[in-house]
């Protein structure tokens, strides 16, 4: 009898084991910061001496730090275009900033499919706050049409620049702030990281995605004066200089302490992770919920801005609207309880675009056709990764430009939209990662094949014409 019993309990014990193993886990969390115009070299773990980031440098401790990570384009718009799609700006819907009246900017089309899209279908609640860029509320690229359940904060880019705007969105709504209008009441970056909080600290029966593109540091430069603004004045013994108008024209421009401003804005994204970690925390979200953080393109040098005084760029060549590293070599720094080894260090080649995949290998979703990403889930984890053939940037500014990174060779091209047949300049990244010296004359064969790669990569679209022939 005695033995019946054991093995009764024994048959009970299997079976219940089999039914944990069977259980299917949970689709993780996936927490996603975008940082505005915020350069290499801004942070503390990359090298940033006169700012302290010390919530960021954490975040770095407790995961994975990417040493050459790319942003989508070297400006705004296109960067986030590259991101939501999966695709570089050879091949994504919106290459450039272009500003509609009388607000917003070129939507994307109706036929884009974005990861949000994606996620939602997987089960995903999805949330966006902060700035968009990529089409006016109703448009074909209303954030609610491109896969986010709730949205708030700027439609558009430009209206962003004022910190102290007389309105926000919240989805189809329009937020009054027009107490801005007297005085310098409701800082909109609090406004939009409020809502992220709430986001995260509220029930959700369903895995989350939050979109978090926060405008800071972004031009132009002001912020509100409080103890940690104070603390920068007295630490660069910063004297006033004369305010310029700002970005508005007439109440907004940046401080009159610049270099103060910019460091607490910097300081105050930093606060913000911090809040969001600890957030995570107690909802004991850790294990299941991965955090990324980067930037859209590098530093600018804006009503406000500037990238010298804080070497911003981390010692690379170039900021904002420049394709050298310094303008798209960007901070990434992603973290999850379980997956992510502590204090790891990736120095492999990846890009914003690579997000779509991972996000979707994260969501246990079928991988898409005809985007450009790979998934670095493996680099996350400290495993072998896959490893793209090139990548490939363009700007339509400035004369238009091109970039190709392929291996250690790094090839950018000038005036693309005013001179057809302009040289290449070719740098050894391995050899020369400030890109000092064009060596394209000592290697022709390898500025053919940066050539074939550029004609390969730019995909002509009549709404984004590069080349002089179009």
């Amino acid at each position: 009898m005695k033995q019946f019993i054991i093995w009764g309990v024994l048959l009970v014990l299997l079976h219940a084991n089999k039914a944990v193993a069977q259980k299917p886990q949970k689709k993780p969390n996936i927490i996603f910061i975008l940082a505005d115009d915020l350069g290499y070299g801004d942070i503390g773990p990359y090298g940033q001496q006169k700012i302290e980031t010390r919530n960021l440098e954490k975040l770095a401790k407790m995961g994975v730090k990417f040493t050459q990570f790319y942003a989508g384009s070297t400006v705004c718009a296109p960067s986030r275009s590259s991101f939501l799609t999966g695709q570089h700006t050879g091949h994504t819907a919106i290459r450039g900033n272009k500003t509609l009246q009388p607000e917003g900017q070129v939507p994307l089309p109706d036929s884009v499919i974005t990861v949000a899209m994606l996620l939602q279908k997987s089960g995903y609640e999805t949330a966006a706050f902060g700035k968009w860029s990529l089409g006016f509320i109703t448009s074909s690229g209303d954030p609610q049409k491109k896969g986010f359940d709730e949205f708030y904060g700027y439609n558009c880019q430009t209206l962003a620049h004022n910190y102290y705007p007389d309105h926000l969105w919240h989805n189809h709504n329009r937020i009054d702030l027009s107490g801005n209008l007297k005085k310098d009441a409701a800082y909109s970056a609090d406004l939009i990281h409020e809502q992220a909080m709430n986001f995260i600290k509220a029930k959700h029966n369903k895995p989350f995605f939050l979109y978090l593109p926060y405008t800071l540091p972004h031009a132009d430069v002001i912020v509100p004066h409080d103890a940690v603004y104070d603390y920068y004045v007295k630490k660069f013994n910063e004297a006033a200089v004369p305010t310029l108008k700002g970005n508005d024209g007439e109440k907004h421009h940046y401080d009159a302490h610049p270099h103060a401003a910019f460091a607490a804005m910097v300081a105050r994204l930093d606060k913000f992770v911090g809040e969001i970690i600890n957030a995570v925390k107690e909802k004991r979200l850790q294990e299941n919920t991965l955090i990324i953080f980067t930037s859209d393109n590098g530093p600018h040098k804006e009503n406000g801005g500037d990238p010298d005084f804080f070497n911003s760029n981390g010692g690379l060549r170039g900021i904002k609207r420049d394709l050298y590293e310094g303008g798209i070599r960007v901070p990434f720094i992603a973290y999850q309880k379980g997956v992510t080894k502590a204090g790891t260090i990736n120095t492999e080649p990846a890009a914003l675009w690579d997000l779509l995949p991972t996000f979707l290998q994260q969501a246990g979703a079928a991988p898409t056709k005809n985007i450009d990403g790979i998934s670095i889930m493996p680099a996350l984890k400290g495993e072998k990764q896959k490893l793209h053939d090139y990548f490939y940037w363009e700007l339509h500014e400035a004369g238009g430009k091109q970039a190709v990174r392929m291996g250690e060779w790094k090839g950018v091209k000038l005036n693309v939209s005013k001179t057809p047949s302009p040289p290449i300049e070719l740098y050894n990244l391995k050899t020369d990662p400030q890109e000092k010296t064009n060596v394209a004359a000592q290697h022709p064969g390898v500025v053919r094949q940066i050539e074939a790669l550029m004609k390969e990569a730019y995909v002509p679209n009549k709404d984004w014409p590069l080349m002089p022939s179009e």
